[in-house]
């Protein structure tokens, strides 16, 4: 894994910077602004990313903000100039949800995920403008979702992982009703500055947990821990030098404006006095499809974080599992690109798989 493909296998979007929320943790600057994506932009992404889904599975994921805050109409005509073949996702707070807006999602065949961080115990830090709880509110989306028939995805960020929260959390999807799972561990990214120091021991207890609960009932799709299991297996059967990419994935995010930044959504908005404002170009100036050839050679901070990766393949025992970790998360938690482990690479991705290994150890059948 070398260097970055020039051809992505999803797109990410912003169609409005604004956010009806204002969660503690978001690391969003600008969402209490309302900055739409002109039609022209989504247009400039659709001539790039329309022969790429015709040549296999692509994705376009509506992330903002708040993308239902865009508004139907708006959102339906960003939608328009991509083809049939292009998958749509949204990633929400579902408490716009409505009929009318499932009605919007079931015609134009978009994918949902919710994000909702448990129980309402759990949802302290999801809070309206005001600063009022809005886990009535998020609730209320999820089940106009399910009235409607419309599965969906679910993403939690947990800024306690100890053990007994993973337990709870999965009892609590179990019952919600949501088909995938992904478990966030509260980052130091962006606007959140946030610690996210935490002892390894009740980390690793976390995801050793959430494994058993997993394992006791598995009807959802566990995203951190079933790749933890392939990658687990693939060591054993020798072919885990065949699950990483041969390059990675340049994961351009378009911002409302045009502006394509790479490899972390999360870099988006925010400039550096060495680096600029991270962008790689602009889709109303240059194609994306051309902006994502060899944009290593031409944005000097992708330079950098690629050096780090460089340092992490060679000093790091995890790099298998996890390809040399996120360009945001050592830039917002170490300054520079080229650094190697962060407080996220032990949260989610050291602590995880040794999560992992403590559940097989302790149910290893006894000999004989």
């Amino acid at each position: 894994m070398r260097g970055l493909s020039p051809i992505p296998s999803y797109v990410v979007m912003q169609p409005t910077t604004l956010c009806n929320l204002d969660c503690a943790y978001c690391y969003l600057p600008f969402r209490a602004a309302d900055r739409r994506m002109p039609v022209a932009v989504a247009e400039a992404v659709a001539a790039s990313v329309n022969p790429w889904a015709s040549a296999g599975r692509f994705s376009v994921v509506w992330h903002g903000g708040e993308p239902l805050a865009a508004g139907r109409e708006h959102l339906a005509a960003l939608l328009a100039p991509f083809g049939p073949e292009v998958e749509h996702h949204v990633q929400t707070n579902a408490t716009l949800v409505d009929d009318a807006w499932c009605e919007f999602l079931t015609a134009h065949r978009v994918r949902v995920s919710v994000s909702v961080d448990g129980p309402r115990g759990r949802n302290g830090d999801r809070v309206t403008r005001a600063g009022r709880p809005a886990y009535d509110r998020i609730v209320r989306g999820i089940e106009t979702l399910r009235r409607h028939g419309l599965p969906f995805s679910a993403l939690a960020v947990v800024s306690d992982p100890t053990p007994g929260r993973a337990a709870e959390l999965y009892d609590y999807f179990l019952g919600l009703g949501c088909d995938v799972l992904g478990v966030n561990i509260e980052e130091t990214e962006g606007v959140n500055t946030r610690g996210n120091a935490h002892e390894a021991a009740p980390v690793q207890a976390f995801w050793a947990e959430l494994v058993a609960a997993w394992r006791r009932d598995p009807r959802i799709h566990l995203r951190e821990v079933e790749w933890s299991l392939r990658y687990t297996a693939a060591v054993l059967d020798g072919t885990a030098d065949d699950l990483l990419p041969r390059r990675l994935d340049p994961i351009p995010t378009v911002g409302h404006d045009g502006s394509v930044t790479v490899l972390s959504p999360e870099l988006a908005g925010f400039t550096d006095a060495r680096y600029g404002d991270f962008s790689s170009g602009n889709v109303l100036i240059t194609p994306l499809a051309e902006i994502l050839a060899g944009v290593e050679l031409r944005t000097p901070w992708v330079g950098e974080f690629l050096a780090g990766v460089e340092a992490c393949r060679s000093s790091c025992p995890y790099f298998g599992f996890c390809g040399g970790g996120h360009a945001a998360n050592r830039y917002f938690e170490l300054g520079r690109f080229d650094g190697t482990e962060t407080e996220h690479c032990r949260n989610s991705k050291i602590r995880l798989l040794e999560g992992v290994l403590d559940h097989a150890r302790d149910h290893r059948k006894p000999a004989g």
